[in-house]
């Protein structure tokens, strides 16, 4: 009976060792070929938008899975729907319950969740989709480290200029890496296929 307080002490040594483990392992970044991961994952603000079912759409749909996120607009006359169909591929080929590909309008003003909705479902029903006001949308793509610029026209028919990047999101909801155009499938389906398994 003596010897039982020393094996609860070497058990309580051991699992606090192998949970100090596994938040390493666990905070470790990704190994990524094709893209480049912060050595350090940042957190992703509280942030308020709208999904394309018309639902609130906040930081703790990040969570949970990963994310690989797009910003772009269905106006959009070449990169967008180029980029937004090796979304849908990429999803087809890994089907990934614990990997989600999310689109992000910076063009509110036209992209109602409706539009959105209806436009992914052109390329893949499974994608995500989500648009917020103006200022929700500029605050929260800066808190990603991307910008957007509307260039003025005549009614509607303006563009905007906006990043190409790919954003994956851990399932911490923190900035994890970035994949940078031009997109090759191949490299990118390798890269998010080694992602750890949730």
């Amino acid at each position: 009976m003596r010897h039982a307080p020393v094996a609860i002490a070497i058990l309580a040594a051991v699992a606090v060792g192998a949970g100090f483990a596994l938040r390493e392992r666990a905070a470790a970044p990704p190994t990524l070929r094709s893209g480049t991961a912060l050595p350090v994952p940042a957190p992703i603000a509280d942030f308020s938008l709208t999904g394309q079912d018309g639902q609130p759409f906040r930081r703790d749909d990040l969570e949970g899975r990963w994310t690989l996120l797009f910003t772009g607009f269905t106006h959009c006359p070449d990169v967008c729907p180029l980029t937004v169909a090796s979304m849908a591929e990429l999803r087809r080929r890994l089907d990934r319950a614990d990997l989600q590909f999310l689109f992000v309008s910076v063009d509110p003003e036209r992209d109602s969740p409706e539009v959105i909705r209806r436009y992914l479902a052109h390329f893949d029903p499974g994608l995500r989709g989500a648009t917020g006001t103006r200022p929700d949308v500029d605050r929260f793509t800066a808190g990603l480290g991307l910008a957007q610029v509307v260039n003025p026209g005549v009614g509607d028919e303006y563009t905007v200029d906006h990043s190409t990047a790919f954003v994956l999101i851990d399932p911490e909801a923190r900035r994890a890496g970035y994949f940078s155009a031009p997109h090759a499938l191949e490299a990118l389906a390798a890269d998010l296929t080694g992602l750890p398994r949730r």
